[in-house]
């Protein structure tokens, strides 16, 4: 080889190995370091925060809320209630969206005018007890949480369906009751999907949503 040619084609090598270097180590090694870590360190998280049914089954995700629906569509009374849900026909994880109607918007004022509504005759309730979050969508519309007070407004109603002592259904709701962020960001929040499964392990004879 000539040295003119050597002297161009020594860059290109250079640049070449640089390439197969950072492939391989940033492309293989780097991801494979990080699903390492994720599947020691954090196994749930890494795989979906699956939630399961008591005889093993994947239930869902705690991350993403369900739709507690019959055939018809109607909310099932013993089951928890979700707040509403933009993505899709309701919780559909490939369609996250919130309905972007704006606080102007009649036909979000009429949405909730009905929500609140059926809220309060589905759960025996005065229409100013609905709390506010038991109207509106998350941005997401994946959000599986609801306040501690549409939960706890919520109990009655679900322990009557169920036949059981309230004092039971308010423990579930405790138990699955979060505290604020840091203490003191947000509100006590609870996860509708884990609380329906933790009802459904002390109550299995009503245990009548289907799960994937």
């Amino acid at each position: 080889m000539t040295a003119p040619l050597a002297r161009r084609v020594a860059p290109l090598w250079t640049a070449l190995r640089i390439m197969l270097i950072l492939t391989v180590v940033l492309g293989i090694g780097y991801p494979l370091l990080l699903l390492g870590i994720g599947q020691g360190v954090f196994p749930s998280q890494a795989n979906g925060s699956l939630v399961h049914a008591a005889d093993g089954r994947v239930a869902g995700s705690a991350l993403i809320g369900q739709r507690f629906t019959g055939a018809d569509g109607a909310p099932l009374p013993e089951y928890f209630q979700p707040r509403p849900s933009a993505a899709g026909d309701g919780y559909d994880p490939t369609a996250s969206a919130g309905s972007n109607l704006g606080p102007e918007s009649p036909e979000l004022s009429g949405q909730i005018r009905d929500r609140k509504q059926e809220i309060a005759e589905f759960n025996g309730v005065p229409e100013a007890a609905v709390p506010p979050d038991a109207l509106a969508a998350s941005g997401s519309g994946l959000d599986p949480h609801i306040s501690a007070r549409y939960a706890r407004l919520q109990m009655e109603r679900v322990a009557v369906a169920r036949g059981l002592p309230i004092g039971q259904v308010a423990a579930l709701v405790a138990a699955a009751t979060a505290p604020p962020d840091a203490g003191y960001l947000g509100e006590p929040r609870v996860n509708v999907v884990e609380l329906n499964l933790a009802l459904d392990e002390r109550d299995p004879a009503h245990a009548t949503h289907a799960r994937s």
